[in-house]
């Protein structure tokens, strides 16, 4: 960590976090593995499970919120400029290398708007994790994935309007209302109970990770169960549009922070949140707005970027900081 995160030694109850967090993001593939290929294998016994995916996500948001401290926001007046620079790529870049991926590979209409919706997301919940694991700044990238959630109610539905409006009919009204409720309520509820509960918080941490991994799997199961037919004609395009929009992500991410003189540890930092996206919110939007078919790159998303993230990690963590004293 940097020299501002390593002045305080870790309580044992951060550090039990901190060890739990760990062991979720490294089963966190595995597990959401499982409930893709339960969704696929078993679609009729899984589509009554559809239902309740805007609960799941409630749910998911709320175990964020009590994660987050006043603090986290802190930063947002002390080093601006990185903050700033991560929310505009994570808005900018995903939406139009999602747009890019369409256009270039002739995606059918519901596989085209569910790509850009993709791109439309928030910064995913996990890059905390592979921040730390990848030797980023751990501070930075909460606060950037805060930021880029309270920002979703508006950027998300007008980014998807103007962006997959022509593929298929997006109401930014509606899908501004859900955001609000599944995911801006949850996580505000989250950060004032971990305000006025601290102590009692502080003891459940460790369990927050596993609520996030779970919520997600059973989102996954969801959705693919409504879409098990379409995995087959169109799951190795879906694939490989999913690649290709994660790797490019990290990588203009990285080098547009760079670019604009963030040190090293910062870029890293903005490769991550801008490579990762909250791909459950995705899917279930998708879902809920486009179709089935729809939600099917979220869904693999939702795979495919925990397990790169963890390689990514792997290999930035043994690349020196050259750039710090």
């Amino acid at each position: 960590m940097n020299k501002e995160q390593s002045t305080l030694t870790p309580s044992p109850d951060l550090q039990a976090e901190d060890t739990s967090a760990k062991l979720a993001v490294t089963v966190f593939p595995l597990i959401i593995i499982a409930a893709f290929l339960l969704g696929f294998l078993a679609p009729d016994v899984i589509k009554p499970l559809a239902g309740y995916v805007t609960p799941a996500l409630a749910i998911i948001m709320f175990g964020m919120g009590l994660t987050l401290t006043p603090p986290d926001f802190v930063l947002v007046a002390k080093r601006p400029w990185p903050v700033f620079i991560g929310v505009v790529a994570q808005f900018v870049i995903m939406p139009l290398l999602g747009l890019s991926l369409a256009v270039v590979f002739r995606l059918p209409a519901e596989l085209a708007a569910g790509v850009i919706l993709v791109g439309c997301a928030p910064g995913g919940t996990s890059s905390n994790v592979i921040s730390y694991l990848a030797k980023g700044d751990v501070a930075l990238s909460v606060t950037m994935t805060s930021i880029s959630t309270l920002l979703a109610p508006l950027l998300t539905p007008l980014l998807t309007l103007w962006l997959a409006g022509s593929y298929m009919e997006v109401s930014a009204a509606s899908m501004a209302m859900t955001i609000l409720k599944i995911v801006v309520a949850p996580v505000l509820g989250g950060l004032l109970l971990r305000v006025i509960a601290n102590k009692f918080i502080v003891k459940i941490l460790p369990v927050l990770p596993w609520i996030s991994v779970f919520g997600i799997a059973y989102v996954v199961m969801a959705v693919v169960s409504g879409s098990a037919d379409k995995i087959v004609s169109a799951g190795l395009l879906v694939f490989a549009v999913v690649v290709l929009h994660n790797g490019l992500g990290y990588l203009l991410g990285y080098f547009a922070a760079k670019l604009l003189r963030c040190n090293e540890r910062a870029s890293r930092t903005t490769a991550i949140e801008v490579g990762m996206q909250n791909s459950g919110l995705a899917a279930g939007l998708a879902a809920q707005y486009f179709s089935a078919e729809a939600a099917l790159p979220a869904a693999v998303f939702s795979v495919w970027h925990n397990i790169s993230g963890g390689l990514l990690a792997t290999f930035l963590r043994r690349r020196p900081i050259k750039d710090e004293s």
